[in-house]
């Protein structure tokens, strides 16, 4: 997966750039969705309905501080020059706020605001971080092989996923019914399945692994030199970001490009919120099933992610990321077509057997099937997106534009979900509110084909 670098920065410098997407992942893929998160809904807060709105209130919260501040960061950054600084300081962050979940001990006062305000805290300095490592990528590789350095960071962003999912999973994680990890083993280091220390532990673990996986990047990777002392970087950023927002109009098609991205992406967000309780309600899923299933998506992400990013190099980001937003589409139609007795939405097949083996029947298969699709197409989608914003911006403001990027999809992250929750309640029908999800998709699909994408930014050597 290696991103050779003939010019711009060394291998080493590039490695330790891919590496970052490993080192932040597992705070998105431990503490945001697989093993905190359903911690904290389920033993930590009071019961499930309420857990479920204040996990989600602080995500909401979290999203809206990185809309806000994201596009003034960026500006900020490219008026001073360098990024590291940044990166280290929001790094340090997300690293203080994952040793903070640690504290989050059902039953005690007051753990449930500090792992609120911990998990919010530690996703703003995840993503603020990740805003300045997006704005580098044009001066670490050439302008040709930004495709295969965007695609390999996503793959190698999934496969550290994986490998932290599968670690606390298995080593450590474990019900406190049984005692057992998924590999059926006691937790390591002590850890007491009654107080859910090995679920706690995600957060810390998490902070450890973005402590070691990022050291490669500060020791490697080359940053631009400082241009401005912070007060002046500060004064000259917003200053342009000023003049930058009031002449979106003479940069239409990155407008026209970050508008598209905020529809589809909402429909991402949507997908992966719902794609878990859709199988949980159709095929009667639970945590195990769904969990491996997430591993699966991480696996056909990882795979998607890699050839993508060669595909981009060859025909170009746009048209990678519009294939994959109709495929995304296709196999989203899939997923809604399977049910407990039916596939394709007419063919019917016996019910899933109570205790049987553990996706055994036709419509687990067919929906593991559509899932690793999803998975595939997901993966070249978001890093073409993100070489798409290369090929569009402005080099000299790479940071803010970036920003904005940040903005665009967070901005509007919560209007999915509540039109997925919206649609389901008007229809009375679990099927019917996940379909909305396609219209998220549809439009991004027909707005992405109306950006004009100069010949000469596919072409520059």
């Amino acid at each position: 997966m290696a991103v050779e670098a003939d010019a711009g920065a060394s291998r080493a410098g590039v490695f330790g750039w891919l590496l970052f997407d490993a080192a932040v992942q597992p705070w998105f893929t431990l503490v945001t969705t697989f093993v905190y998160g359903p911690f904290f809904v389920s033993a930590l807060a009071a019961d499930a309905v309420s857990g479920q709105s204040l996990w989600g209130l602080a995500t909401g919260l979290a999203g809206a501080v990185i809309a806000a501040f994201s596009p003034i960061l960026g500006a900020v950054s490219d008026a001073g020059g360098r990024r590291k600084p940044w990166v280290a300081a929001f790094a340090a962050l997300t690293m203080l706020a994952g040793a903070a979940l640690w504290w989050g001990e059902p039953g005690v006062p007051g753990a449930v605001p500090l792992a609120l305000l911990a998990f919010a805290l530690g996703t703003i300095g995840a993503e603020f971080a990740t805003v300045f490592t997006n704005a580098m990528m044009p001066d670490l590789v050439p302008p040709a092989r930004l495709g295969r350095l965007s695609g390999a960071g996503w793959a190698i962003g999934n496969v550290g996923g994986l490998v932290s999912l599968v670690l606390v999973l298995g080593l450590m994680a474990a019900g406190p019914e049984t005692g057992r990890t998924l590999f059926g083993l006691t937790p390591i280091l002590g850890l007491d399945p009654l107080l859910r220390e090995g679920d706690r532990f995600s957060g810390p673990f998490s902070a450890l692994w973005l402590f070691v996986l990022v050291l490669p990047f500060f020791l490697f990777t080359p940053d631009k030199p400082k241009a401005r002392p912070l007060k002046a970087a500060i004064a000259h950023g917003l200053g342009d970001l000023v003049a930058t927002v009031r002449a979106l109009g003479d940069h239409r098609t990155v407008f026209l490009f970050l508008v598209a991205r905020m529809a589809y992406t909402d429909g991402l967000v949507a997908l992966f919120a719902f794609g878990g309780i859709y199988a949980a309600g159709a095929l009667g899923w639970r945590t195990m099933e769904i969990g491996l299933f997430g591993i699966w998506l991480t696996i056909t992400g990882t795979a998607g992610a890699w050839l993508g990013g060669r595909l981009d190099d060859r025909l170009g980001p746009k048209r990678v990321a519009t294939l994959a937003l109709w495929v995304l589409m296709a196999a989203s139609l899939g997923i809604l077509s399977v049910d407990a007795g039916h596939i394709l939405f007419v063919v019917a097949v016996p019910a899933i057997e109570a205790g049987g083996a553990l996706f055994a029947s036709p419509q687990e298969v067919a929906y593991l099937a559509f899932g690793g699709v999803i998975g595939f197409v997901v993966g070249p989608l978001q890093a073409s997106s993100r070489t798409l914003l290369v090929r569009l911006a402005p080099a000299d403001r790479m940071a803010q534009f970036f920003g904005l990027y940040a903005f665009s999809g967070k901005m509007t992250s919560f209007f999915g979900p509540l039109t997925v929750g919206a649609v389901t309640a008007l229809s009375g029908d679990q099927r019917i509110g996940i379909a909305a999800i396609l219209v998220f998709f549809a439009v991004g699909a027909v707005l992405l084909a109306r950006v004009r994408v100069a010949r000469t930014a596919l072409l520059q050597k």
